[in-house]
């Protein structure tokens, strides 16, 4: 295959993941856009770690168009991005959105000059130690869902030899609200009480997260979502096989002193309840209180 052009912006511990990932195959020509110079990147995967060379630039106006934007920053960085997008992003580039939440092309298409938006769901965890140093969790059974098309293939092709294991589906907006649903308990759980994964092993939170998940279940059916009668017993399982030592974005932005990604997550449950008429007591109770603990954070 010949080698493409891809330009990951936002190097926090998904997108650095996918970087050096990339970076280790070698097939592609990867830059980094980044706030700060970086030359090198390190990244330890369960199998081995990766330590490379990496080029970076610090400022849109030195960028040029790309065949491939992997965008990774927070849902609620996108516009502050498009400076980025403008420089990189034209009819014949497309943009894998790594982002939390759904709406993935919506948000996406006022910033990327008629490039194609290629909606991704990431299900590996990443954590973020310092400048150009990341630890990458596998998260079940693939890295990564796109749809089963021409451009959901054509990531599939791009990240081939990159260790990320993708899944191609005809119904991935079921599997975004799903995600979307490990994101409703996981997020918001471990930010607001400040503990990894492993608080979800106490009783009386698997029970408050059983109600938060009955409701975003709930909302996501009137949304066209296919869930199985039993999709939040199965999420709330599949939460659990999740190491306890495992953070979580907004728990680590939280730990940092970053605003929150809840307006992509609890914020985007709410949202559709309201469009579809579906109560969410819970969940615009948790919206409350995440949108508190933003506000306050650091700029």
């Amino acid at each position: 295959m010949k080698r493409k052009s891809i330009a990951v912006v936002g190097l926090g511990s998904i997108g650095g993941i996918v970087a050096g990932c990339l970076r280790a195959a070698d097939r592609h020509d990867v830059i980094a856009c980044v706030r700060k110079p970086l030359d090198r990147l390190v990244v330890e995967r369960p199998e081995d770690v990766v330590d490379v060379s990496l080029r970076a630039l610090a400022e849109p106006g030195a960028a040029h168009r790309v065949d491939w934007v992997i965008l990774a920053t927070k849902a609620q960085d996108t516009a502050a991005a498009a400076p980025w997008l403008a420089r990189l992003c034209g009819p014949g580039t497309r943009v894998a959105a790594f982002q939390n939440g759904i709406g993935h092309a919506a948000r996406l298409a006022p910033f990327v000059n008629g490039a194609r938006v290629v909606p991704t769901i990431v299900y590996y965890n990443g954590e973020r130690f310092g400048p150009g140093r990341m630890r990458f969790r596998r998260a079940g059974t693939a890295e990564l869902a796109v749809g089963d098309d021409a451009d959901g293939q054509a990531l599939a092709d791009l990240l081939e030899g990159s260790t990320l294991r993708i899944l191609r589906s005809a119904d991935v907006h079921t599997l975004g609200w799903r995600k979307l649903l490990i994101n409703a308990i996981a997020n918001p759980v471990t930010a607001l009480t400040l503990q990894r994964q492993a608080v979800f092993r106490r009783d009386d939170i698997q029970g408050l997260c059983r109600g938060i998940l009955d409701e975003a279940v709930a909302v996501g059916r009137a949304d066209g979502a296919a869930f199985a009668p039993d999709e939040a017993a199965r999420t709330l399982d599949i939460l659990l096989t999740y190491p306890p030592e495992a953070g979580t974005s907004m728990y680590f932005d939280r730990a940092a002193g970053r605003p929150l990604e809840v307006e992509a997550i609890t914020g985007a449950i709410v949202a559709a309840g309201a469009r579809h008429g579906v109560p969410t007591p819970l969940n615009a109770a948790l919206l409350a209180l995440l949108r508190a603990v933003s506000d306050a954070a650091v700029p």
